[in-house]
């Protein structure tokens, strides 16, 4: 029996977790991520827990033509909706500022031996996996949502989401205009439980 190496420590990536800040979308401008720099961004972000091999998510690149259309399209839909103006700017803003969007589309597979809540927690994870990959390469990032992701008419076409699909997140990446806010962190001691026995 071979017997495995102990695991080496990594304390460039623990330091980079444990002082890791998302960056806020509306602080982000231009230059972004090319195609070929993003792509390996998205190869990272895939990389992530999925019970079954499911694959229970995809991607849709926002460029920026593609964003200032959107940006025209959920100004058109807030007006059309009667939607509160400052709620409608929200949504709106997310387009017309960013530079680049992954929108990352939960996609539910029909199976019974994955439960759906893994499925959605794995789509989280994309989430997520992929602004730490931006940040660890030096763009600056941040996960949004907002009604232009959950609004289903609007997301449906918006996003080209399917029967069953939809937005776990709106990644934004770009270059970073001001340094991130910090705020308070969660107290391990009070969340946590130790089970000794």
């Amino acid at each position: 029996m071979d017997i495995l190496p102990a695991a080496t420590r990594n304390d460039d990536a623990l330091r980079f977790l444990l002082t890791r800040r998302s960056r806020p979308p509306k602080t982000l401008a231009a230059p972004a991520p090319g195609r070929t720099e993003l792509r390996e961004l998205l190869s990272a972000a895939v990389r992530v827990p999925d019970h079954g091999k499911l694959e229970p998510w995809r991607l849709v690149v926002l460029e920026r033509p593609a964003l200032e259309r959107l940006a025209r399209a959920a100004q058109a839909h807030a007006e059309a909706t009667g939607m509160d103006p400052a709620m409608a700017q929200k949504g709106v803003g997310q387009f017309a500022q960013s530079p680049l969007c992954v929108a990352v589309i939960a996609v539910p597979r029909p199976t019974d031996k994955v439960p759906q809540i893994e499925q959605v927690l794995s789509a989280g994870c994309v989430c997520l996996s992929l602004v730490n990959a931006a940040l660890a390469t030096g763009w600056g990032a941040g996960w949004l949502t907002g009604w232009v992701a959950h609004d289903p008419e609007f997301a449906r076409a918006a996003f080209g989401l399917q029967p069953g699909e939809w937005v776990a997140g709106l990644v934004h990446i770009g270059t970073e205009t001001a340094p991130p806010p910090e705020r308070p962190r969660p107290d391990v001691d009070a969340l946590t439980t130790w089970v000794a026995a």
